[in-house]
């Protein structure tokens, strides 16, 4: 379920709280491929089925890269910033990749706004965000993100 709110006012009081998890998202071979397709990276481990049903993780598995993508859709589920004219990713601090995600997995983003501070024209959110695997003993992604929201 998405927080709302209205103005950077109202994005401010939010600091250290916590946004919930948004919902599971299925990784399915054909998304992996169009990610390869878009990217040009078309190592087999994860578009070749067969060979990756030989290989160290047993099934094809998604790019990291792919994985990381997907925080933009699932974090647009947990908050929805109104009142604003430009939103914009601004980069990444930290990012890691501890779990393999498999074809046929499902993932979904655990967040919290670390912090929200004071930029030229607007603020700059700081999320501490983490992809979990359904079923899984780690996560798929930890990450935290910068974003940019102007009045």
């Amino acid at each position: 379920m998405s927080i709302t709110v209205n103005g950077l006012d109202e994005l401010k009081k939010l600091a250290g709280s916590d946004l919930g998890t948004s919902e599971w998202i299925e990784i399915t071979q054909e998304r992996i491929n169009t990610f390869a397709d878009a990217t040009g990276d078309h190592q087999w481990i994860h578009v070749d089925p067969e060979k990756a049903a030989e290989g160290p993780f047993g099934a094809p598995i998604a790019h990291g890269y792919l994985t990381l993508s997907l925080f933009i859709p699932l974090f647009t589920e947990l908050l929805d910033v109104q009142g604003v004219t430009t939103k914009v990713n601004y980069g990444l601090n930290k990012v890691r990749f501890p779990s393999p995600v498999k074809v046929g997995s499902k993932i979904r983003l655990l967040g919290k706004l670390a912090d929200v501070e004071d930029v030229p024209g607007g603020v700059q959110i700081t999320v501490d965000g983490t992809m979990e695997i359904e079923g899984g003993a780690k996560p798929a992604a930890v990450l935290q993100s910068l974003s940019r929201f102007y009045a």
